[in-house]
């Protein structure tokens, strides 16, 4: 029996790009595109009559901006919806919020991230992604309130290193733990499958809730306790062994898992340079990234641990690690901060 099409609404107000992406995703024989919407009022009407599996949303629309619907949506009808955002300041910013009220992806248009033929394949895998993501309970709005206090930067160095790698559900995720660690916590590093500029933006975003600081790497950083990095879109993250120091390293080279920066990369130059002296985490997200990388740590003698799959928007990736032998422990997101620190207190 040949399984039901992924059926997709198209809503963006440019008649342009409407066309466009259902004319690209109208060769993929498993997406089905049944409707195109040029506001979030013919939206609503649409997702009531035709009930889509995945939507894709622009944010930038008349009588309604994208993120507003994107709230209603989630609280009266939940759909996974992806969203397609300009790669500008304000673009990026609008990403971050997107994920926040419950978007599974964020992908930029055209001629900002990446070049139009490259927007078939992108867009089928965020839409097979979202078609089988877990639409979790959205938390209460966060009320705004001062920054978070941090203390006085530690420049001591230790052996101690924590990574953590995440996809699809992890902006949401890494916020998560990043909230609930101390802020002398082991130098960070943190892979987030992201395009450029959304990477900063997260960085900046992760600063503000967290008593660690938070920057996006530009490579050359020192790891040192009480600082942690994001691996910047369009770049690969490793870690390198310089006498007693950790020292970070952009590296070029093709996509892994058709990711850039991959997880595994970080995860893997971590399982030569800290051996023992360093924890995995792998946490939601669609594929395989990450899982050969936290093997790798485990087999070098790190402690690893993954999301289980209740938790996760999309258990692809820690259910590899699971699959592969490679996460030494497998608990619910609420669990894992502590879970991080205890493992981190019981090393030498």
């Amino acid at each position: 029996m040949t399984a039901r099409p992924i059926r997709l609404l198209i809503v963006d107000d440019s008649a342009t790009v409407r066309r466009l992406l259902s004319s690209t995703l109208g060769r993929e024989k498993d997406i089905q595109v049944v409707g195109e919407a040029a506001d979030p009022y013919q939206a609503r009407e649409l997702v009531v009559k035709l009930d889509p599996d995945v939507l894709t949303l622009d944010v930038e629309m008349p009588r309604m901006d994208g993120l507003s619907f994107l709230a209603k949506l989630m609280q009266h009808r939940p759909k996974p919806v992806i969203v397609v955002s300009s790669l500008t300041p304000r673009g990026s910013e609008e990403a971050m919020r997107a994920y926040e009220l419950g978007a599974v992806e964020v992908l930029c248009k055209p001629g900002s991230a990446y070049r139009v033929e490259e927007l078939g394949p992108m867009l089928a895998r965020a839409v097979r992604t979202a078609a089988v993501a877990r639409l979790l309970p959205r938390p209460p709005p966060r009320p705004s309130g001062p920054p978070v206090t941090k203390g006085p930067l530690l420049t001591r160095t230790t052996s101690k290193v924590l990574a953590i790698g995440a996809s699809t559900g992890g902006t949401e995720a890494i916020r998560a733990v990043m909230q609930r660690l101390p802020g002398d916590t082991p130098g960070t590093v943190i892979v987030q499958h992201m395009p450029p500029m959304f990477t900063s933006q997260f960085a900046q975003r992760l600063d503000g809730i967290s008593r660690m600081r938070v920057a996006e790497a530009r490579g050359g950083e020192e790891l040192l306790p009480g600082l942690a990095f994001v691996a910047p879109g369009g770049h690969h993250l490793a870690v390198v062994r310089s006498g007693a120091k950790y020292l970070l390293e952009l590296r070029g080279g093709p996509m892994v898992h058709f990711q850039k920066p991959a997880v595994d990369v970080t995860f893997r130059s971590l399982a030569t340079a800290a051996g023992a002296n360093a924890v995995g985490v792998v946490l939601t997200g669609m594929g395989h990234d990450g899982a050969a990388g936290l093997k790798a740590m485990r087999d070098a003698g790190a402690r690893t641990l993954t999301q289980d799959e209740k938790t996760s928007v999309v258990w692809g990736m820690p259910g590899t690690c699971v699959q592969m032998g490679a996460a030494e422990q497998v608990l619910p997101l609420d669990r894992m901060p502590d879970a991080i620190n205890a493992l981190l207190a019981a090393m030498a």
